[in-house]
């Protein structure tokens, strides 16, 4: 859990939230409007990893594996596989007791890294990890 935190501390500062503050407009009461804006994968081996998506989608892929993408930001990291996305939000700990009403369960509570970011996890009815990051309130 330590790594996870690290590489997507690492890949998130490099990510600028501004340029979609504006699509966090507060929603309804009853929802909350979440553009995803960063995502990541796992595997045992990061250099496969680095490789198979700079070779197959032209991924641009920095020496941190930071991914580069022309819509959207993300890491590649050394870990069980698996694949999580991150929905920007103004308001995680009200995003997350939307998600445990709903029947979801968080797996890691409102996280702050200073001066990095602010993020929480979650599983989806089905056992999918998600993430949240708390994005500036315009």
């Amino acid at each position: 859990m330590r790594h996870i935190l690290s590489i997507a501390a690492a890949a998130i500062v490099a990510f600028s939230f501004s340029a979609y503050a504006d699509d966090a407009k507060p929603a309804t009461e009853a929802k909350v409007s979440a553009p995803i804006v960063f995502f990541d994968i796992a595997g045992p081996d990061a250099a496969k990893l680095h490789g198979f998506y700079a070779t197959v989608f032209g991924w641009g892929i920095d020496a941190n594996n930071s991914i580069t993408t022309p819509k959207l930001p993300g890491t590649l990291r050394q870990d069980p596989a698996e694949k999580i996305i991150y929905m920007g939000v103004p308001d995680i700990n009200a995003a997350l007791a939307q998600i445990t009403a709903a029947g979801g369960k968080v797996a890691m509570p409102r996280t702050v890294i200073p001066n990095v970011t602010i993020f929480a996890l979650f599983t989806d009815p089905a056992g999918n990890r998600m993430g949240l990051v708390e994005i500036p309130k315009s």
